[in-house]
């Protein structure tokens, strides 16, 4: 049998759901598990915990939207990814983190052998947790490290946190997608961001959606895609103060490298294959793989597709 997705979003889960989320997890059954918003009791949390523990196929875990929501459940999480080695995305996006909860998971993350992708948005955190992040950014060369990374509304990360995550995307010999939308940051933040794409070899899509840019950053960026070459083939600028031109001289100038790279054949069809999985990956709140749960039938059981897809590029 193949393995299956769980997915569930906003609903209470009863004891009966969790039995079988859990003999799914210990039957190495379930590649894709995800309880957006889902309510459950602390012993329920922690059965989870200890079966995905041992579970060798699963390979996503979105605990998004409050699931993780006190220090005990982060530490139990934390044990968990501590033993498991399957895991290659998590999702914890609106999720009362906080620096503290950051640093008790930290060391789970930092030595996971699989994990490629983390959303923290929305999870409270500050200056002290971009520290931590940076450390999941190794430098060129190190080691493996992130390739998708969502930080997006976490306010409490100041100039200075935002220019240490700068600098590590800059020497990164990893990082893809970096999302940091809805954050305050500003014509400076946005130029020491210009300075770091310029000088990464991996990053392609960075996403500034709404984070009070004016056209003083839309015109550095401007002449960074214009004058330097870049892996960068996606730029996301809505909700900013920045004018309706400016933005679409970056597109145009993003879509010319991406047909050049289409035209050159070879290395460039691999590479525009395997960008066209990555929306897939990057899991957000509103992402179109996450179902909510159907009235009649909480629990959604899916033996192919979604799981595959999302994950094909780790095991190619």
């Amino acid at each position: 049998m193949l393995p299956s997705s769980i997915q569930i979003s906003g609903e209470p889960l009863s004891g009966a759901e969790v039995r079988d989320i859990c003999r799914g997890l210990r039957d190495n059954a379930v590649r894709l598990l995800s309880l957006r918003g889902c309510r459950l009791c602390d012993r329920d949390f922690g059965r989870i915990c200890r079966a995905l523990a041992g579970a060798t196929s699963l390979a996503q875990l979105n605990l998004n939207l409050g699931v993780v929501s006190s220090p005990s459940r982060i530490k139990q999480l934390a044990e968990a990814l501590r033993t498991n080695r399957s895991i290659q995305s998590l999702f914890l996006h609106g999720s009362p983190l906080t620096d503290a909860g950051l640093a008790l998971l930290n060391p789970a993350l930092a030595l996971h052998p699989a994990l490629v992708a983390l959303d923290l948005g929305d999870c409270m955190l500050g200056d002290e947790a971009i520290n931590l992040i940076c450390g999941l950014l190794p430098p060129d060369g190190a080691k493996s490290g992130l390739k998708e990374l969502t930080l997006s509304a976490n306010p409490g990360i100041t100039p200075k946190g935002w220019s240490r995550l700068a600098i590590a995307v800059a020497h990164s010999s990893q990082v893809r997608v970096l999302n940091l939308d809805y954050n305050p940051l500003g014509d400076h933040v946005a130029g020491m961001l210009a300075v770091a794409v310029a000088s990464s070899r991996t990053l392609e899509v960075l996403d500034l959606e709404g984070t009070g840019l004016t056209n003083q950053s839309a015109q550095t960026l401007l002449d960074m895609v214009e004058n330097y070459p870049t892996a960068l083939r996606s730029l996301v600028l809505a909700e900013n103060s920045i004018s309706p031109e400016l933005q679409q001289q970056i597109c145009d100038l993003l879509s010319e490298g991406e047909e050049e790279e289409e035209v050159a054949g070879g290395a460039g069809d691999t590479q525009e294959w395997e960008r066209g999985r990555e929306p897939a990956a990057h899991q957000r709140d509103s992402s179109s793989w996450m179902c909510p749960s159907d009235p009649s039938s909480q629990m959604v059981l899916m033996t192919s597709g979604l799981g595959d897809s999302l994950l094909a590029e780790t095991e190619m």
